[in-house]
């Protein structure tokens, strides 16, 4: 019973931080259920194997595989790739969905709708992690940030290049693998955070409404808003008048 509340409050919250359902987007005739089939496979998962004998048998492998004194970094680093990737694949060669400043503003509002939706399961599930360090295991927030950034250089360049729009899942699933390695999260969490991610990089590269906003009547001014994290958390505007 508790698995199924965490697959519905998962599945109502993404859709709802925007206001409106996905059938009463524009964007219908560009996504259909298909897109959606991934990141629900991935999420449903994760949540059935949530406290599972499976899901200890595969930690107690891991751990045996890669020792228990396993420990590396590199995970804080690799869901980082797809993004550089974003900026770097036009001047690669390949033909990118949007502007620079609309990409940025894609990177911030999805990851800080990933990371938002993490936080929120993690404190409402309170799973202790493989280590026993804290009880914020569930999903992996690692893997959210990653699978989002990969999903987004997906969308950027899929009609351009597939494989170099698809290489960004190559990190994104290195670093699932890293934190199950570093015995921080069991597969239960990945699969989740995966999901999350996917689905998060879908519905901001089609629908974010900080994308531009106008304002004026005859001439167009063009306003960005992104999230500002650090010394100061709140929301930031670019403007750009048209003079």
């Amino acid at each position: 019973m508790k698995k199924l509340s965490i697959i519905f409050l998962l599945a109502l919250f993404v859709p709802q931080m925007y206001g409106q359902k996905i059938d009463s987007l524009d964007i219908n005739k560009k996504l259909s259920y298909k897109t959606f089939i991934a990141p629900t496979v991935l999420l449903t998962s994760g949540v059935f194997l949530l406290n599972s004998s499976p899901n200890s048998s595969i930690q107690e492998r891991s751990n045996t595989f890669f020792g228990t004194d396993f420990n590396s970094k590199i995970d804080n680093f690799t869901p980082l790739v797809p993004i550089a990737q974003i900026y770097a694949g036009r001047y690669i060669g390949f033909k990118p969905k949007n502007t620079v400043l609309h990409q940025t503003v894609d990177i911030f509002v999805a990851n800080a709708l990933a990371v938002a939706v993490v936080q929120i399961t993690k404190n409402l599930v309170k799973e202790e992690r493989p280590d026993h360090s804290d009880k914020l295991s569930f999903p992996s927030g690692h893997t959210a940030v990653a699978f989002t950034n990969a999903a987004l250089l997906f969308q950027e360049y899929k009609d351009s290049n597939f494989w170099y729009a698809s290489s960004g899942f190559v990190f994104a699933t290195a670093t699932g693998i890293l934190r199950i390695a570093n015995n921080k999260h069991y597969s239960s969490d990945v699969l989740a955070g995966a999901g999350i991610g996917i689905l998060s990089g879908i519905l901001v590269t089609n629908y974010n409404p900080f994308q531009s906003i106008k304002f004026g009547r005859k001439k167009s001014n063009a306003a960005f808003i992104y999230p500002q994290f650090g010394a100061t958390n709140g929301l930031g505007i670019l403007i750009k008048p048209n003079f």
